[in-house]
């Protein structure tokens, strides 16, 4: 790698391409400090700057995913603070979800368990959601006295699953489980029983990081971009996004590949193009 990805509060792996963060707090359900909301803020954001890495996963150790802020550490000091400080806070931890949808590599939620609150949401603003059966999401903030719309939650929930079971989500709080989760399109695939969700994140991430970054990092902007456009706007909006990728050597690439029936080898990319679905290696 150019550089060094060495977080202290949360472990970082990076192999043939995939950069993979675990939250490795099991005992405390993965919950997060003031100190790991940054850390991982700061680097998704440095992570837009390697690139060698062309797909992220993230997980989390243990039988959850992500339970949220932590309670001990981080509730009992916001009583102490005044609204400037408590804006300080809410506007780091909404940092941290606005720097996963900035960074223009797509980004694999492997939900190895549960995922409530600040989890929910950082599962949400990934691009990818691979879940085992027991990985239950909720958005709880209510059941503490909290809005529903928080770290983004309001804006993202209604455009996975629509405006009306985000509501119910949001307002009521109550965590549902992964068929249902899959059933309305929150996550992407449910993995077998006894089947490793990282697994399956890891092996979708290694299909990502072998295809054309370029053109993947483009369509994650237009996607994000073109929530607010009308369709004359996003029509043109991509037709000179896809200009641009016509003009990147990814494109002649394809081409000269196809021509002589050989693999596709994207610029940069750790191997060969994987234009199937593979299966994820054995644990």
């Amino acid at each position: 790698m150019t550089g060094t990805l060495a977080p202290k509060h949360f472990r970082y792996a990076f192999d043939a391409g995939v950069a993979t963060i675990t939250l490795s707090r099991p005992d405390r359900l993965n919950s997060l400090t003031f100190e790991s909301y940054a850390e991982l803020r700061d680097t998704f954001l440095a992570l837009e700057h390697h690139p060698e890495v062309r797909a992220v996963v993230i997980t989390g150790e243990g039988r959850a995913f992500c339970s949220g802020g932590d309670v001990e550490s981080i509730i009992g000091e916001l009583f102490a603070r005044d609204t400037a400080g408590l804006v300080e806070f809410t506007r780091m931890t909404g940092a941290l979800i606005g720097s996963i949808k900035k960074l223009r590599k797509p980004v694999v939620a492997a939900l190895n368990g549960l995922a409530v609150g600040a989890g929910a949401v950082i599962a949400i603003a990934c691009d990818f959601r691979i879940a085992a059966p027991s990985a239950k999401i909720g958005f709880i903030f209510p059941k503490v006295g909290l809005c529903g719309a928080d770290m983004g939650a309001a804006y993202l929930l209604p455009r996975l699953i629509g405006l009306s079971k985000a509501t119910e989500l949001l307002f009521l709080g109550d965590p549902i489980g992964a068929e249902e989760a899959l059933r309305i399109g929150l996550y992407h695939r449910v993995t077998a029983e006894g089947e490793s969700a990282l697994s399956h994140a890891q092996a979708l991430a290694a299909r990502l990081a072998s295809g054309p970054a370029f053109a993947h990092s483009m369509t994650k902007q237009m996607l994000e971009s073109e929530h607010g456009m009308t369709l004359h706007e996003a029509l043109e909006a991509e037709a000179q996004a896809q200009t641009l990728c016509m003009q990147h050597t990814d494109f002649r690439t394809a081409y000269d590949a196809w021509r002589a029936k050989a693999p596709i080898v994207f610029a940069g990319a750790p191997g060969p193009f994987q234009d199937k679905a593979t299966r994820p290696a054995k644990p």
